[in-house]
């Protein structure tokens, strides 16, 4: 029989620091996986650009557990919560290199996370697992969108640990550069749409000072406002000392913030914004991070001219990358039908799983 351990990694303070060994060896890890599922390079970050988000332990604790097979490090597991109302839940993660799948190490990992959990209190789980099979015989969200395939091996780990799948999210990728004729034609329209009272805002970097307070509630609004399905994800505050302590640990990442936010002119109020990440070298692809426009501000396709304006200046400040890739839950349809109009085409569907601890 195989011999499985798990062991907690040390996050570094730096990649430099003495114990940064195991942690550069489980995001090659997670990288391979990646890169095998996918078929592509296009979800691999570096471990500079990761470190920022393992080190934002404040508001958002985390850890990280590596499982060795025969003593060989053969996968990585995650486990993150939040702190205050919202620590009743746990997020999980578990990433398997394709050699070492099928003897028990998958199991092994999420039975470890799940009695992290347990040992801290919490009292329900949460994975979010990528499903790359397409066709055959489907698994439907209980939302009524979007399906799973039954019977692949993530599937099946996740219903004999007692998960049940509660919503579907859609992986898409926008080709760049986007035609000028199309990004003109959008952006014209969405502006005739939005009216005067509404104007945008973009900066590449950390919030401007005047815009912190409004990020901060827009933020705190993406876990309310989005739709969460039957997971009964918590309310996740964001304050400007969070805002703070976040953008001053990502500005060590070589990756680049750019945003765009919608003000509403008679209130001075933010009422909506999308952010990119940008990596450093221009052959790879930008993520697409939080989008929102608050509910009362909605109709407006305030939407719709936010992403086309955060695409007109992505190509200012970090031109030639070659497509941007963003997910949304497959009963958003209204944010979905932006992406669609804009060109994202699905590449990926991932369910979201939930469980009683």
């Amino acid at each position: 029989m195989p011999e499985i351990t798990i062991t907690e990694v040390s996050i570094p303070v730096s990649l430099d620091a003495p114990d940064a060994a195991e942690f550069l060896a489980c995001v090659e890890v997670r990288n391979a996986v990646n890169r095998h599922d996918s078929g592509t390079d296009d979800l691999t970050y570096t471990a500079e650009e990761l470190l920022p988000g393992w080190l934002k332990t404040a508001f958002e604790p985390k850890r990280m557990f590596a499982a060795r097979l025969d003593g060989r490090l053969v996968a990585r597991g995650i486990y993150e919560t939040r702190t205050e109302e919202a620590a009743d839940t746990a997020w999980f993660s578990v990433e398997v290199l394709p050699d070492a799948r099928g003897v028990g190490v998958g199991a092994a990992l999420a039975a470890h996370l799940e009695a992290v959990a347990r040992a801290e209190g919490r009292t329900r789980g949460i994975v979010y697992a990528p499903s790359w099979k397409r066709g055959g015989i489907r698994i439907p969200s209980p939302t009524g969108f979007g399906s799973v395939p039954a019977g692949t091996p993530e599937v099946r780990l996740l219903q004999s640990l007692g998960y049940t799948l509660e919503q579907v999210e859609r992986g898409s990728r926008l080709p760049l550069p986007l035609a000028s004729d199309v990004l003109a034609s959008v952006r014209e329209a969405s502006l005739a749409a939005a009216g005067a009272d509404y104007r945008v805002h973009t900066w590449a970097g950390p919030t401007p000072p005047e815009w912190r307070e409004g990020i901060a509630l827009l933020l705190t609004r993406m876990s309310t406002d989005a739709p969460v399905a039957g997971l009964e994800a918590p309310e996740d505050v964001w304050t400007v000392e969070r805002l703070l302590e976040d953008e001053a640990l990502e500005a060590s990442s070589p990756r680049l913030p750019v945003t765009a936010a919608a003000e509403h002119i008679p209130t001075g109020r933010l009422v909506g914004f999308t952010e990119f990440t940008a990596p450093a070298e221009a052959d790879r692809p930008v993520n697409q991070e939080d989008t929102i426009v608050l509910r009362e501000h909605r109709g407006h396709r305030l939407g719709m001219l936010l992403k086309a304006e955060n695409l007109r200046f992505l190509e200012e400040v970090s031109p030639g990358h070659p497509a941007v890739l963003t997910y949304n839950a497959e009963e958003n349809r209204h944010m979905l039908s932006v992406n669609e109009a804009l060109g994202f085409v699905p590449f990926v569907y991932e369910g979201a799983w939930r469980k009683a601890l």
